[in-house]
Parts: C-alpha cells; structure tokens; sequence
C-alpha cells in the first residue's frame, strides 16, 4: 500500500556515456509528450531505412532512487498550492529551481506532488504560518519549477531545501537539496553530495537545478 502524505551534486560522471534518461530529459523540451512516451524519440529514431540500429543507452547512468533525509523538526502538513514562495516584503537573493520528477523506468513523472519548505533570509522558520512554504505538481512532462530566495543560515546546519516527493500511488520521498561550494557543507553531518544541486548565477539572482528519481527496487 502506498505510503499517506497529507502535505496537500553536484552530478558524477559514470564514463558510461550519456544516458537514455540524460536524452530524453533534451528530447522533452522539444517533443510532446505522447510522442515520446509511444516510443522515445531519440536520435537513433531517425535514420536512413538501411542504416543499422543503434544500441538503445542504458537507462540507468548511475541514478539511484534519489536518497532520503530527514524530515526535520519544521515540517507542517497542509502548505498552500503555490509555485512561488515569494510574498510582498520577502528578503533575500532570489532563486529559481526547476527540474524533472524521473520513475526507475527513466520515464517522467507527471503530476508528481513536491512539498517545499525551508528558512528564510535570517535561517528562521515559520512555525505558526506558511511562508517559505509551498507544494505543487508536475507538469505533463514530469517538469517543476520553484521560486523562492537562497535560504540563510543557522546554528549546525549549511544552507538547504527540504522537499516531499510523490509520484500518484507511490510513496513519500523525504529529502533535502544542497549548495554547491558552501563551506558549512563540510561541517554538517547531515550533507550528502548526491543532492547537491547544480546552481549558477543569473545577474543577481541564481538559478538551480536537480532532477530527482522515485521509487523503490
């Protein structure tokens, strides 16, 4: 039975190539989603009557299910509906997450639910409210997208995002997203450099991103 949820790296290269998965994340941008879920339109799709067949590329480039983490103590069940976590006066550097929900099968993940919440500009939650809090869905491509600030910084822990996964049906994924080159990422016993995030900057803002993987094997 699936797991009730009522919150209504940097990445290693394997030297095995690129991935099926890694090309249908590029195919998706430019293909509708029925089209590539009838049969993958990849590269090797397309090619002279006479030419032969390319082997198909592993699915699994080194794609674990994407590790859990705790839940923490400031979780809080029922944030609302909402892609953006910024309101009126809130503070801090802007920052954009957006990304894939992936099944082991390598397929995108539609209407998959994330739960986000997180400490504001000072390293503070919201305990009695819900700011800096918020869940969404996919998209019919398994794709998401969050606005919200760089959180700050507390005692014991680096900077970071807690997040809930689940795809329709499955179980509840409990993790955390990180920063690359934050010092405190080698103090903090809770850092994992498989969630690390892929994070550039865009003029004053920055811009992240991370794909994650459900399910179990």
């Amino acid at each position: 039975m699936a797991d009730e949820y009522d919150g209504t790296t940097e990445p290693t290269a394997t030297g095995r190539g690129v991935s099926r998965k890694t090309l249908l994340k590029a195919a998706l941008v430019a293909v509708p989603l029925p089209a590539l879920l009838g049969g993958v339109a990849l590269a090797r799709d397309h090619r002279p009557a006479d030419a032969p067949l390319t082997p198909t590329p592993a699915c699994d480039d080194g794609d674990d299910p994407t590790p859990p983490q705790t839940e923490g103590p400031y979780f809080k069940p029922h944030s609302p509906q909402r892609a953006s976590l910024l309101e009126p006066g809130t503070r801090g550097t802007r920052l954009t997450v957006s990304g894939f929900v992936f099944g082991l099968t390598c397929r995108p993940v539609a209407h998959a639910l994330l739960d986000f919440w997180q400490a504001d500009d000072a390293g503070a939650y919201d305990n009695r409210g819900f700011r800096m809090r918020g869940h969404q869905y996919t998209d019919a491509n398994g794709a998401f997208t969050l606005t919200t600030i760089v959180p700050g910084l507390y005692p014991g822990r680096t900077r970071h995002l807690h997040v809930k996964v689940q795809e329709p049906g499955g179980p509840v994924l409990t993790t955390q997203l990180y920063f690359p080159g934050e010092p405190r990422n080698n103090t903090d016993p809770l850092f994992n450099p498989a969630l690390l995030m892929q994070v550039r900057q865009a003029g004053p803002a920055k811009q992240g991103t991370f794909d994650f993987v459900v399910g179990r094997r």
